[in-house]
């Protein structure tokens, strides 16, 4: 339909213009010359387009029309083209404009490049007329003749001012050559003699009856219809190919991704691995912490034991000598005034005392912010081992063991703290004790003066009692010292357990989210593999109608070419030489010519509703369809 539609715009031009030319024809020969071509060729690329849609397949170079083509395009070129002088005489060449079309575009140098390296071509006219061949096999003769005539000013040094192809009529026949594009042509340049051919136009060609005309216009309808359908499914044919590269190359991309995430995933997993093992040494290490931490705990429970004897121990004699201290104050009050001096000695070593009970005092309180600290600590590790509990179901016994031995320690620590509460009540009662015994060491200072070497004596045996608790302070505070060491390491390591915990949370949930991504992509996987399906269906569905559309064009153009008999020597399928026993069948599909063994099969066609010979690969063919489209 379109190429009617330009033939039609095309008329109408050359109507309007075949009067200007007829009026300047009567004043200028040039433009006769020029009214004549432009008929000539317009008649000759008209009649080419309809033998060649109505022959139905690709032109070689024996066809009449186009060699008629070539013989107006040749005389179009020639036309107004200057004369050079050379040694040998004076000539006329088409090749000096041809070459100008490389340097205009570079895509026909490999057209001019082809010319020049064919071995038969000696004459610029031969390398001009092989261009022209060459350009039509590559649909771009329209738009190469339209770059030159652009470039006017390259054109003069070629051609005469009244040239054609410096005229309106060379723009004309070039929107004429666009409607060559629909041609199919396959010419074989390198063995024709191009040099020595005579260009003559053969009018006969053009001469044509009403009738002819008319069944020609019905053909050429017929003929637009089907191109247009051919054109409309391969259109279809080019959408449904870019669709399927392109998701053919989403599949691949996405291949690609789904390869990584399954390596990412046994990455993953080797690190979960190693994590798993890492938690299983933290937890043996943690199991022997805990061990160390009993012994620690057990030590210090003997040693506050032996500490609470030794306080007894002390209370005991304390009571005794308070009790002896009384019946010799009131036995010796005679003796009070010699014993005075050694009274003031007696009240600084009373002052040292409670020095060293007050040191006694703040010890046990650092031992108390000591348990304190304990138990924050044994709360956290019941915390962190309540959250390993939760994320680590295999662990449930273990966890119950040391939640068990955790109770029971912090059993040991209250039973600790309450001992700690009467030693200090115990402590308290003292105090007032030796406040109730200054006082009577005040009223009584003047019945001590008798019995100074008693009380020198028990002044020495307090001064080993106050050495002794010396050692034992200094033995508690190595012990303090290395529970607070070890205490220190817990914490490192609970540290530790927490980081790999957390580090623990976050490969679970990475591995979550590339499980959950990789269920995505394989969903959209199966969904564009149903889609790849589909559009196979579709394709296969689109060639059955072309192949339909082309056996019913077949049909329309007058059934299939026949091979000639004369041209035919041996079977196309099995090669062998015909003979007056081995005779020639032609195959009513494609035309070919087989023998009888290659051609025994009949088979109904939509030209003919009888069964018909056919030769094997038709049969084949044809069953393939049948069994794949059964309407």
């Amino acid at each position: 339909m379109l190429l009617l539609c330009w033939e039609q715009y095309l008329e109408k031009i050359h109507k309007s213009l075949n009067v200007s030319f007829f009026l300047s024809a009567l004043r200028d020969p040039m433009a006769m010359e020029r009214a004549n071509l432009l008929n000539m060729a317009k008649l000759s690329i008209k009649g080419l387009i309809e033998s060649a849609l109505s022959f139905g397949r690709t032109l070689d170079s024996d066809y009449p029309p186009l060699q008629q083509f070539f013989v107006v395009m040749e005389h179009c070129l020639k036309h107004g083209l200057r004369v050079k002088k050379s040694f040998l005489g004076f000539n006329k060449s088409l090749w000096g404009p041809l070459e100008l079309v490389e340097k205009l575009c570079p895509e026909a140098g490999e057209i001019s490049a082809s010319v020049r390296d064919l071995p038969g071509l000696k004459t610029p006219l031969g390398r001009a007329r092989a261009w022209l061949r060459l350009a039509l096999m590559q649909k771009r003769l329209a738009d190469y003749l339209r770059l030159l005539i652009t470039r006017k000013d390259l054109l003069c040094d070629f051609y005469e001012n009244s040239a054609l192809m410096l005229e309106e009529e060379g723009a004309v026949i070039v929107g004429l050559l666009v409607g060559l594009n629909v041609i199919d042509a396959n010419l074989c340049v390198k063995g024709e003699d191009l040099d020595s051919q005579v260009g003559v136009i053969d009018f006969s060609m053009y001469l044509k009856n009403d009738i002819d005309d008319y069944r020609s216009e019905e053909r050429n309808s017929q003929i637009a219809s089907i191109l247009d359908q051919k054109n409309y499914v391969e259109e279809l044919n080019r959408q449904l190919n870019s669709t399927v590269h392109g998701l053919q190359g989403r599949v691949d991309s996405l291949e690609k991704s789904n390869s990584k995430l399954i390596e990412e995933l046994a990455i993953a997993k080797n690190n979960i691995i190693k994590l798993q093992e890492e938690n299983q040494q933290l937890r043996s290490e943690n199991s022997l912490i805990l061990l160390k931490a009993q012994q620690h705990l057990e030590v210090s429970q003997g040693d506050v034991s032996v500490e609470r004897d030794t306080y007894k121990q002390s209370r005991q004699g304390l009571d005794e000598m308070y009790n002896e201290a009384q019946r010799q104050l009131k036995e010796e009050c005679q003796l009070r005034q010699d014993v005075e001096n050694e009274l003031v000695v007696q009240v600084s070593m009373k002052q040292e005392m409670e020095l060293a009970m007050k040191l006694l005092e703040k010890d046990i309180h650092e031992k108390q912010d000591t348990l304190i600290g304990l138990r924050n600590q044994l709360d956290e590790v019941k915390a962190i081992n309540v959250e390993m509990y939760q994320k680590m179901q295999s662990s449930d016994d273990e966890m119950k063991k040391k939640n068990n031995m955790i109770s029971r320690l912090e059993e040991k620590t209250n039973q600790i703290t309450a001992t700690m509460k009467q030693l200090e009540q115990r402590l308290q009662e003292a105090e007032s004790h030796r406040t109730t015994a200054e006082e009577g060491t005040r009223r009584f200072k003047m019945d001590f003066a008798n019995k100074a070497d008693s009380l020198q004596k028990q002044i020495d045996h307090r001064e080993k009692q106050l050495l002794q608790l010396e050692t034992d302070l200094k033995i508690e505070r190595e012990w303090r010292q290395t529970l607070q060491n070890d205490l220190h390491r817990e914490r490192e390591t609970v540290a530790q357990l927490r980081t790999q915990a957390l580090q623990i949370n976050g490969l679970k949930m990475e591995f979550h989210r590339l499980q959950d991504e990789n269920f995505q992509l394989k969903s959209i996987c199966e969904d564009q593999e149903q889609a790849l399906e589909e559009l196979g269906s579709k394709l296969s569905e689109s060639k059955m109608k072309i192949e339909d559309i082309k056996e019913a064009n077949k049909a329309l153009q007058g059934g299939q070419v026949w091979l000639k008999d004369k041209d035919a020597s041996h079977c196309k399928l099995c090669e062998k030489e015909f003979s007056i026993s081995r005779r020639k069948h032609h195959c009513r599909n494609c035309g070919e010519i087989f023998c009888n063994g290659c051609s025994d099969n009949e088979l109904p066609l939509p030209a003919s509703p009888k069964p018909v010979r056919v030769c094997d690969t038709c049969h084949a063919l044809l069953l393939q369809r049948c069994s794949s489209n059964p309407t």
